[in-house]
């Protein structure tokens, strides 16, 4: 049954499904959306571009999938950010989930990094409907800590900003940041980002710092 069937799928179906999607996530990442094609990620696969065709019926199918199963990951950690809970503990709970999705899924990051760097044209309209409300809503959050005196004061939106940029950078920029750091740190940079993050963010959103 092709991907937009409506029959339930064999288990084999699934399974070449999910090596398609597996394999596009590589090529997407590595190459960007543009510099993918069909080919290599039937290659990468381990099948035919026809059999690949057979479930999508193009490369644009396979990009639209695996963005629409990204977006709710991405968003997860922000939904997570308590208003009831401790200003400072929350978003630096929130900074260090941020950092290990960047340890544990950077071809995700980079798929989506690559994705916006083209200007969105597959998640402008997410974007703006699913993202900027829940961001909204948490930079509210921040902003009512911020009043309330539990932070010091900071730019809600900008702190988000700044939250994503230093995570997302050890999995956009996993070679560079490899490549600068001493010998000792370059094999796994993630216990020393998670301490310095940890540790900026801490000094400066303390009440009072």
């Amino acid at each position: 049954m092709a991907a937009n069937g409506t029959r339930p799928r064999t288990r084999i179906q699934q399974k070449n499904s999910a090596a398609i999607l597996e394999a596009a996530l590589d090529v997407f990442s590595q190459n960007g959306f543009r510099g993918a094609t069909v080919d290599q990620i039937a290659r990468a696969a381990g099948l035919s571009k026809p059999n690949l065709l057979y479930y999508f019926p193009s490369k644009e199918a396979i990009h639209q999938t695996l963005l629409a199963g990204l977006l709710d990951t991405w968003l997860a950690p922000l939904r997570r950010l308590d208003p009831a809970g401790d200003p400072v503990e929350e978003i630096l709970a929130y900074a260090r989930r941020k950092l290990e999705m960047s340890r544990e899924m950077p071809r995700e990051s980079r798929l989506f990094a690559n994705e916006v760097l083209q200007g969105a044209p597959s998640l402008e309209t997410v974007l703006k409907g699913e993202l900027k409300p829940l961001v909204d809503e948490k930079a509210a959050v921040i902003a009512g800590w911020v009043d309330a005196g539990r932070l010091a004061p900071v730019h809600p939106y900008h702190l988000l900003f700044s939250i994503w940029a230093l995570t997302q950078h050890y999995a956009d920029f996993d070679v560079q940041v490899r490549a600068v750091l001493p010998e000792n740190e370059a094999g796994d940079p993630f216990p020393e980002a998670a301490r310095a993050i940890d540790t900026l963010f801490r000094k400066t959103l303390a009440p009072g710092g």
